[in-house]
C-alpha cells in the first residue's frame, strides 16, 4: 500500500505537469493528447526515470476508472433523434467501414506479420489474433475530435451531420465486436475449437452484457436525480464505472471456478450502453453530458498520461516505420470502406471520397482497447501497445487537418469571415448623432457588436468613439445607404425625424431586407405607419413608465432581459437549420444556463413547453451566458 501510495503521488504530479506542458503543443498546431503522452514517455522509467517500469500495473485502477468514463462519454454522445435525418447514410456509411476496415487491414496485417518484428516468431495463430485486433482498434474513431473540429470551424449540414453520426455509432459497433474478438482470441490461441457451444456461449455473454448495460444506465438515472452538487455526482459515476470492471472482473474468476467456463462480461460494453441509455431514455441527459464535458479532461490527462508511463521508447523509435506503413493500410480501407457504404446509400461521389478524410483521427477508445489487449497478452502486449499507440498517434497528427480541409471543400464550415460578406450577424446601423445614439452604440459595442453611426452633422459637430465607426452623410438616399453598406446590417435603429426614419425604413423594407428595424417614434400618430413595415417602435414618451412598471412586477426577469445581470445575455435567434424543423424543444441539447423565453411563429407568439414543436423561420428568444447564446445560435441557425 505504502509503495502504490508513493508511486499515485508521483503520478499525480507528472499529470499536472502534463497538463501544463501539453498546452505548449497547441501552439505548434499539434493535438495537447499528443503533448501529454510526449510529457509521459519523457517522464517514464526510460529517460527521465522518474517512476519504475510497469506502473501501469502498478496504477491499473486508474487505467479501469479512465476506460469507464471514456464508454460512458462515448454512448451519451449517440442521441438518436439527432439521427433521425441521415439514418440510411450513417446505416450504410458505418456498416461499410466496419466491414472493409476490418477485412482489409486484418487480412494485410496478417500476411504482412513476419515484416512486423514482434510478430515475426509467434506462431500462426497469435499472428492471427493480433491482425484481428489491429483490424478491430482500426475501425475506431474519436467522437471528442469530431466534435471538437466541428465546434471549431461552426460547421453544419447533411455531409457534417453523416460524419458525426458515423463516427459515434462506429464507437458502439467497435466495442461490439473487440468484445467478441477477445473472447474468440483466447480460444484461438489455446487451440480450442470454436463450435456451436461456443457461439451461442459468446452470443449469451454478450446479451447478458446489454441487459447490465440497460440495467446501469437506470442506475446511472437515479444518480443523476439525486439532489445533490454535480461535483458529487460525477465522483459517483467514476467510482461506478470502475465497480463495473471490479465486478465483470471478479465474475470471471469465480465462474472459472464454478462452471469451468470463464465468463467474459465486457465492461466498456456495458458502460457505453449505460450512457446510451442516459442520453436517449432518461430525463438527465443534459446534465450527464455537462458532468461528462467537466471531468472529462481530468480524465483524459490521467489515462493519456498514464499510457504515455507505459510506452518503451526503444521500442517507440524502432516501429515508426512499421506504424507509417499501417497508417496508409488504415488510410486506404477508411477511404475504400467510406466510399462503399456511400455508393449503397446513394450519396454523391463528392461526398463518398471526402468523406474518407473525416474519419482518420483516433483517440481515447482506439489507445483504451489497445491497452486491454497489452493486459489480456503480457508476452507480446507491451510490442503491440507500443505500435498501436504509434499510429494512432499519427492519425492524431494528421486527422483533425484533413477533416477540416474535407469540411471546408463542402462548404459546410461557417467560421467568422475576415471580408464583409453581408451575413455578419452582430451589425448594427445607428440613424442620428445625439447622446441616446452615443449611449446605445457604447452599450452594444461592450456586448461585441459591430456598430456605424449616420449622421448629416459635419465632422467638426461630432466626437470619435471607442469602436465605432461615424459616417457623415449628406442625404437619404441610396448613394448614402451604398456608402454605410446598409444591405449588409443585421440591425438598423433610426432616431432622427419621423419623416426621416420613415424614409430609411421604407428603403429597408423595399430594398435592403433587413431583418431587425426600431424606429424611436416622435409623434404617435404615425405609429401606423412604421408598423406595416415591420419596425419595433420604441415611444419614449411611454417607454420609461413601462419599464418602471416591469420593474415593479417583475424585477428579476426585468434584470435578465435588460443585461443587468453578472454574465447573462439575450439573444433572437431565426430557425434556419433544417435539422431543426420538427424537433421538440423538450429533446433539444442546449447549455444548462441557456433558457427559451418565447417562440415567435409568423406574428403569433406559441405558448412554450416541452412539446412545442420548431419550424424553419420560427423566431426563438435566448437568455444565456455569452459562450452559451453561441452555442445555441450555432446550433438553430445557419
Amino acid at each position: 500500500m505504502s509503495e502504490t501510495l508513493i508511486l499515485l503521488v508521483a503520478f499525480v504530479i507528472i499529470a499536472v505537469a502534463s497538463s501544463q506542458i501539453s498546452k505548449l503543443f497547441t501552439k505548434l498546431h499539434l493535438p495537447i493528447i499528443t503533448g501529454i503522452l510526449f510529457v509521459g514517455i519523457i517522464a517514464g522509467p526510460f529517460i527521465l526515470k522518474m517512476v519504475p517500469t510497469g506502473i501501469h500495473l502498478k496504477l491499473g485502477f486508474i487505467n479501469d476508472l479512465s476506460l469507464a468514463f471514456i464508454a460512458f462519454a462515448a454512448g451519451s454522445e449517440l442521441y438518436l433523434k439527432e439521427l433521425r435525418n441521415r439514418i440510411k447514410q450513417i446505416s450504410w456509411i458505418t456498416f461499410g467501414q466496419l466491414f472493409i476496415i476490418f477485412s482489409m487491414s486484418s487480412t494485410i496485417i496478417y500476411f504482412l506479420a513476419n515484416q512486423i518484428p514482434f510478430m515475426a516468431d509467434l506462431s500462426v495463430n497469435n499472428k492471427l489474433v493480433i491482425a484481428l485486433f489491429m483490424g478491430t482498434i482500426f475501425v475506431a474513431r474519436s467522437p471528442s475530435s469530431a466534435i471538437a473540429v466541428i465546434n471549431e470551424l461552426r460547421a453544419k449540414g447533411p455531409f457534417t451531420s453523416t460524419v458525426l453520426g458515423v463516427t459515434v455509432v462506429k464507437e458502439v459497433f467497435v466495442i461490439i465486436l473487440f468484445t467478441i474478438v477477445l473472447a474468440s482470441s483466447k480460444s484461438m490461441i489455446n487451440n480450442d475449437v470454436i463450435g456451436v457451444v461456443f457461439i451461442i456461449a459468446l452470443l449469451a455473454e454478450l446479451l447478458v452484457s446489454f441487459a447490465l448495460g440497460y440495467g446501469l444506465g437506470r442506475l446511472l438515472s437515479k444518480i443523476m436525480s439525486l439532489k445533490m452538487e454535480e461535483n458529487y455526482k460525477a465522483v459517483i459515476i467514476v467510482f461506478v464505472g470502475y465497480l463495473v470492471y471490479v465486478f465483470t472482473h471478479y465474475i470471471g474468476v469465480y465462474s472459472k471456478e464454478w462452471i469451468g467456463h470463464e465468463v467474459f462480461l465486457e465492461p466498456l460494453l456495458i458502460c457505453i450502453i449505460a450512457g446510451f441509455v442516459v442520453a436517449n431514455y432518461t430525463n438527465f441527459r443534459f446534465e450527464f453530458l455537462t458532468i461528462m464535458e467537466k471531468v472529462g479532461p481530468f480524465v483524459y490527462i490521467a489515462f493519456f498520461t498514464l499510457t504515455g508511463l507505459s510506452l518503451s521508447i526503444d521500442l517507440l523509435l524502432s516501429v515508426w516505420q512499421i506504424a507509417l506503413l499501417l497508417f496508409f493500410i488504415r488510410l486506404i480501407s477508411v477511404i475504400i470502406g467510406t466510399v462503399v457504404g456511400g455508393v449503397f446509400a446513394g450519396d454523391k461521389m463528392k461526398y463518398n471520397l471526402l468523406g474518407g478524410m473525416s474519419y482518420v483521427t483516433q483517440a481515447g477508445v482506439a489507445i483504451g482497447l489497445s491497452t486491454i489487449v497489452a493486459k489480456e497478452f503480457p508476452a507480446w502486449g507491451e510490442e503491440f501497445l507500443t505500435l498501436l499507440v504509434a499510429v494512432i498517434v499519427i492519425n492524431l497528427i494528421v486527422g483533425p487537418p484533413l477533416f477540416k480541409w474535407a469540411i471546408n471543400l463542402m462548404d459546410e464550415a461557417h467560421t467568422k469571415a475576415n471580408s464583409k460578406d453581408g451575413d455578419v450577424i452582430r451589425d448594427a446601423i445607428i440613424f442620428g448623432y445625439e447622446n441616446q445614439s452615443i449611449a446605445l452604440a457604447t452599450q452594444l459595442i461592450s456586448q461585441g457588436w459591430s456598430v456605424k453611426i449616420a449622421t448629416q452633422l459635419t465632422k467638426d459637430k461630432t466626437k470619435d468613439i471607442d469602436n465605432a465607426e461615424i459616417v457623415h452623410i449628406k442625404t437619404l438616399d441610396n448613394t448614402a445607404f451604398k456608402q454605410l453598406e446598409c444591405e449588409k446590417a443585421n440591425t438598423i435603429v433610426t432616431m432622427l425625424s419621423d419623416d426621416d426614419n420613415l424614409i430609411i425604413a421604407n428603403n429597408a423594407y423595399e430594398s435592403l431586407g433587413t431583418k431587425n428595424l426600431i424606429v424611436r417614434l416622435n409623434d404617435r400618430n404615425n405609429a401606423e405607419k412604421f408598423q406595416k413595415l415591420d419596425a419595433k417602435i420604441v415611444e419614449p414618451n411611454t417607454a420609461m413608465v413601462s419599464l418602471l412598471d416591469h420593474f415593479v412586477r417583475s424585477p428579476q426577469a426585468t434584470s435578465l432581459l435588460l443585461g443587468m445581470e453578472d454574465g447573462k445575455d439575450t439573444i433572437d435567434i431565426e430557425i434556419t437549420a433544417k435539422e431543426m424543423h420538427g424537433m421538440a424543444l423538450r429533446d433539444l441539447r442546449f447549455p444548462q444556463d441557456a433558457i427559451i423565453l418565447s417562440v415567435h411563429r409568423k406574428d403569433n407568439a406559441l405558448i412554450c413547453h416541452g412539446f412545442t414543436r420548431l419550424r424553419l423561420g420560427d423566431i426563438v428568444t435566448v437568455v444565456g451566458s455569452p459562450e452559451s447564446l453561441d452555442k445555441v445560435s450555432y446550433k438553430l441557425a445557419n
